[in-house]
């Protein structure tokens, strides 16, 4: 039984990689994919999808952009991955783009796929949630159409990753970037899984990782993992706030292989204002999230390198 999936990404590296391999999923009816302009620039990262979709799946795909703007921009060198992945060889080889832009903005493209869909649709949201946030401010009657929210976002840890002027350091990018659409998600009654920065503590990226790509790169989809994860600094000696750790990917992977995780339910609420703003705090009263607390690493890697093999 094939799980219908929604994909709204933000053009990072592992947003396109995870994009690239919900493709190959057996399991997954992949029903529509948006791009935001938060972790990326629209242009870049919308031709890159289309270029993905057109070399490894099977059509019958549009992408929509996004209108939507965060009160947090990420910051400028982050965004540029997405000209890197969208000016591979690979990806340019045929010369032409078949893949369609959507004719609607993505929250709306939300609603409208979610409405023709049959059955409910798992939203996979690896950015912020301004786009969902935005199709439930037009339509809330769609959450009877979500079996429910994956989402890479968020933090319980004192620390998150954002280190700006004016900000306490304690949230997570995908909740500071628009803290009220976050909080506008979990006003709804959606269920959510949860993967956190703390979720992928075991999934840094390594050289040992990247040794066992470049081995396999005779198979197209391994190489194209190891020549999309060549952009980013591995786990050498010590983790530092460049460390890329495989986020997105491992949300995904989650939607294609939940036993690769073990989730825990906490309920929690989410900072709108102030220095502590796109805060996710644990709470008694909050709402209950489940968070991904261990993951099983060696078989979360053999899993999407298993998948990247079985791109032609």
């Amino acid at each position: 039984m094939k799980k219908n999936i929604y994909f709204n990404h933000d053009g990072g590296v592992d947003d396109l990689i995870s994009l690239f391999l919900l493709l190959q999923m057996d399991n997954v009816n992949l029903t529509g994919v948006s791009v935001i302009p938060a972790d990326c620039y629209l242009e870049p990262a919308m031709f890159a999808s289309r270029k993905i979709i057109d070399r490894f799946g099977k059509g019958g795909l549009d992408v929509a952009e996004s209108n939507s703007r965060g009160k947090n921009p990420f910051p400028k060198d982050w965004r540029m991955h997405a000209f890197y992945v969208d000016a591979l060889p690979l990806l340019n080889e045929s010369g032409e783009v078949i893949t369609p832009v959507a004719d609607k903005p993505a929250h709306l493209h939300i609603i409208e796929t979610l409405r023709a869909t049959e059955g409910k649709t798992t939203l996979l949201f690896t950015g912020p949630l301004t786009d969902l946030a935005r199709a439930l401010d037009i339509d809330p009657t769609i959450e009877e159409k979500v079996e429910r929210l994956v989402w890479m976002g968020g933090t319980f840890r004192e620390e998150g990753n954002v280190h700006e002027p004016e900000h306490d350091g304690t949230a997570e990018w995908n909740v500071f970037w628009d803290p009220e659409a976050a909080a506008r998600v979990w006003e709804s009654g959606i269920e959510i899984d949860l993967v956190a920065l703390e979720s992928t503590n075991q999934v840094p990226l390594t050289l040992d990782v990247r040794e066992r790509w470049a081995k396999e790169r005779k198979h197209i989809g391994v190489d194209f993992l190891g020549q999309c994860y060549a952009m980013v600094p591995p786990l050498v000696h010590f983790s530092t706030n460049s460390t890329y750790y495989l986020w997105d990917v491992l949300t995904t992977a989650f939607v294609g292989n939940s036993d690769l995780v073990k989730v825990q339910t906490v309920n929690s609420i989410v900072i709108t204002e102030g220095a502590s703003q796109g805060r996710t705090v644990e709470t008694a009263d909050g709402r209950p999230v489940r968070v991904v607390y261990d993951v099983d690493r060696d078989a979360f890697f053999d899993y999407i390198t298993e998948l990247a093999k079985k791109a032609i």
